[in-house]
């Protein structure tokens, strides 16, 4: 017999688990920019250091001060009629009081796909969208734990914490790509030849090393919310079913951009790309709560 998991340590565990996986990524740039020191003199260094750390910060910020608008129109979503909607206005309405979150903005994307997403810098600027496909096929208590789970990402600021992980990472691919465009330029008489070994080894390898880790703890984010929205609803029956539900109904979407797949329920192009776990390993997470 599995072991019952009490989603509060759910929550704290996956919360351990990306902490870790986020120093995990500030180790390998500390690493990296070590490696670069050596091959190249400190000025030259300093100077690429500071060009990637002013380009990313600013197109990242940029980006998430206006996350919530650029998701909505990627996905040509339409603000959700009272009137029309009532239902999913009710719900929310009730997640927000037992989750003790403000009132987010709510939206509809035409989609025959069972999904959602959230978005927003912070509750006080979040939005809510999901599909037609979702509020003509998932009962109430199914899409109640879709919703939940939507507003797990934002109670635990999961916008914030991707954006933090995404300028880590913007910032090693840019050292990488400027560290290996520049050996071009200085050609290949750097005394330190072993160093400018490693830089090329760690620019080659790094990128690929932390955009696995930051698939890692987009998935957990995702368990994050699920255990959340057990939190909020008390009922994981709900969301068992919205799953089982996608698992058998879900076909790939084309008409969403890639960029905001990890934002989404459950990923949009199928269970490809690794920005979320498996549908049946979150099932199977449920099922014991």
């Amino acid at each position: 017999m599995n072991q019952r998991i009490d989603f509060r340590d759910q929550i704290s565990r996956n919360k351990w688990k990306s902490f870790f996986l986020m120093v995990s990524i500030f180790i390998i740039f500390v690493l990296f920019a070590y490696a670069i020191s050596f091959a190249f003199s400190p000025g030259y260094f300093f100077i690429i250091m500071i060009f990637s750390i002013i380009f990313s910060l600013s197109y990242i910020w940029i980006s998430f001060y206006n996350s919530d608008k650029i998701a909505i129109a990627s996905v040509r979503a339409k603000k959700a009629s009272r009137e029309k909607y009532k239902q999913y206005y009710s719900l929310v309405e009730g997640l927000t009081l037992a989750s003790g979150l403000p009132m987010p903005k709510l939206y509809v994307m035409n989609s025959n796909q069972i999904n959602a997403f959230a978005s927003g810098r912070n509750p006080e600027n979040a939005v809510i969208a999901v599909t037609t496909g979702a509020l003509e096929k998932l009962d109430k208590k199914e899409l109640e734990g879709v919703l939940a789970h939507e507003l797990g990402h934002v109670a635990n600021f999961d916008i914030r914490y991707m954006t933090l992980v995404t300028i880590m990472v913007g910032m090693i691919a840019i050292v990488s790509e400027m560290f290996l465009y520049s050996l071009w330029f200085r050609g290949n008489n750097n005394k330190n030849f072993v160093f400018v070994l490693i830089g090329i080894a760690m620019a080659i390898l790094a990128p690929i090393v932390v955009k696995l880790i930051q698939l890692a703890i987009s998935r957990k984010r995702e368990f994050n919310a699920d255990a959340s929205a057990v939190k909020f609803t008390r009922y994981p029956k709900g969301l068992i079913g919205a799953l089982k539900k996608i698992q058998k109904d879900n076909q790939p979407e084309k008409k969403i951009s890639k960029a905001v797949a990890p934002l989404f329920f459950s990923n949009p192009f199928g269970n490809l790309g690794g920005t979320h776990p498996p549908l049946e390993k979150r099932i199977k997470v449920l099922e014991r709560m």
